[in-house]
């Protein structure tokens, strides 16, 4: 099976300018595109942006409204698998830290689009809402999710999605260990000082859990944060193949199947696992 070809954008776009964001990843899309890429991973809440108070619920929108429809689009017209973080509008009340994977292709498969309107394009394969809300101010805005682990297919591998903090408790990534993630893909808003996460956690990560994992975060001053960048591929040998800087980067990656089902008959974690003794964990 060939490598998955992957780009991290590493980017914050324009805080509270959805229609520049979206210009900002179609260009993305386009360079990636250009040099052989099929999935383009963006960051945590990289519609909108992230420290924008109540523009949160301003900005946000359905799963299947008026931006997943245009990134639908761009995923067909440049043949790239796009996954963005948006604030997901469930309800009045309700609005969720999500993150959508939406692939070229016929929008008769995945998820569905809302009937009427514009005719739909693109596939919405996946859609995750975060399930650990990370300080105040992510606890005032958002609700939490309650489906932790959500999959999709992919050129043959299988990719699952978590935002950010869910990453940092290693049940999360456990569970899609145990549920067959080849490639686990991380949007991220990490902030100074916890740049520990992308340098150290994320290659133990995917090293205990034999998977790859894609971190793609923020960069830059936002409100009252200061995103570390970092954005990485780490490997199921723990190493990490592709490292952006602490500037807006386009960060190329492989994701090479044959080398992770090497790798996970060399580490049989999974396998030498004893349930049994873990019920004191919950």
């Amino acid at each position: 099976m060939p490598s998955l070809h992957t780009a991290l954008l590493q980017s914050s776009g324009r805080p509270g300018d959805v229609a520049h964001n979206l210009q900002v990843l179609e260009d993305a899309a386009r360079e990636a595109a250009a040099t052989g890429v099929a999935l383009l991973v963006c960051p945590e809440l990289f519609l909108t942006g992230y420290a924008i108070g109540d523009g949160i619920h301003r900005l946000a929108e359905p799963a299947d409204g008026d931006s997943a429809r245009a990134i639908g689009r761009i995923a067909d017209e440049h043949g790239v698998a796009v996954l963005y973080g948006y604030p997901e509008r469930a309800d009045a009340d309700t609005v969720y830290n999500s993150a959508q994977l939406i692939a070229p292709g016929s929008a008769s498969e995945g998820l569905g689009w809302r009937t009427g309107g514009a005719e739909p394009a693109g596939t919405r394969l996946a859609n995750y809402r975060k399930t650990h809300l990370f300080g105040c101010f992510e606890r005032e805005w958002f609700t939490p999710g309650q489906q932790p682990v959500v999959q999709a297919e992919l050129a043959g591998v299988r990719i699952g999605v978590i935002i950010c903090y869910d990453v940092e408790f290693p049940e999360n990534v456990r569970a899609h260990a145990l549920a067959g993630t080849d490639l686990l893909l991380v949007p991220t808003a990490q902030m100074h000082p916890f740049q520990i996460v992308p340098e150290s956690v994320i290659p133990v990560r995917a090293f205990e859990n034999q998977m790859y994992v894609a971190y793609v975060n923020r960069v830059g001053a936002e409100g009252e944060f200061e995103f570390v960048g970092l954005s990485c591929l780490a490997g199921p040998d723990g190493v990490v193949s592709a490292r952006a800087g602490r500037s807006e980067q386009l960060v190329r990656a492989e994701v090479d199947p044959a080398f992770l089902k090497e790798s996970r008959e060399n580490n049989p974690y999974l396998l030498d696992r004893r349930p049994e003794l873990y019920g004191p964990l919950t």
